[in-house]
């Protein structure tokens, strides 16, 4: 469905409206907490509030899922890196990709949001396109905050699978985050 040009331009456009809309939501809790959503590193404002926050991703409006439409849209902008740095901006995607990837992966370390083989494998989509559209700039932007704190720690997290309802195996984000992005 998101094929050619068009296609990365809607993938563009939905990693924008979630990234938006997770912000949105998580804007509104944390104000209800008293403290602020910082959308350039959501680790500080899960770190402060833990699991009094629900993880914004499984209740953004819109109706964007992000174990099928974002995880479609990265595939998409990732697999196709060198259009994608032609027709879209990329500075503003990649600002939305480490925005999701941040709430995910500070969700898990601090919200105590479980991580299921869909998360883990949207957080490595999510690396891996990173990684190749910054490869297709001629001058890639720094890394956030949020990603060089994450690059810093070398925790593992264990992966569950729903289905069978036990662990099936631990992935490390630091790791590869430092083994794609600072290569």
């Amino acid at each position: 469905m998101l094929e050619g040009i068009d296609g990365i331009a809607v993938a563009a456009a939905v990693l924008r409206e979630f990234a938006d809309a997770a912000h949105a939501d998580f804007a509104r809790q944390s104000t209800a907490l008293g403290l602020a959503a910082d959308r350039r590193n959501y680790r500080q404002l899960w770190e402060s509030a833990g699991k009094r926050l629900k993880s914004p991703l499984f209740s953004a409006p819109g109706g964007l899922h992000p174990y099928v439409q974002v995880a479609a849209a990265v595939n998409v902008v990732g697999g196709q890196a060198a259009t994608t740095v032609q027709i879209v901006d990329p500075l503003p995607l990649l600002a939305h990709m480490f925005e999701i990837l941040d709430l995910t992966l500070a969700g898990w370390e601090f919200g105590r949001v479980l991580v299921d083989v869909d998360g883990a494998t949207l957080a490595v989509n999510l690396i891996t396109a990173a990684t190749a559209i910054r490869g297709e700039m001629p001058d890639p932007p720094p890394l956030p905050q949020p990603a060089r704190t994450q690059m810093r720690s070398n925790k593992s997290v264990n992966v569950l699978d729903p289905a069978v309802s036990r662990i099936v195996g631990q992935w490390n984000p630091g790791k590869q985050m430092r083994e794609c992005l600072l290569a």
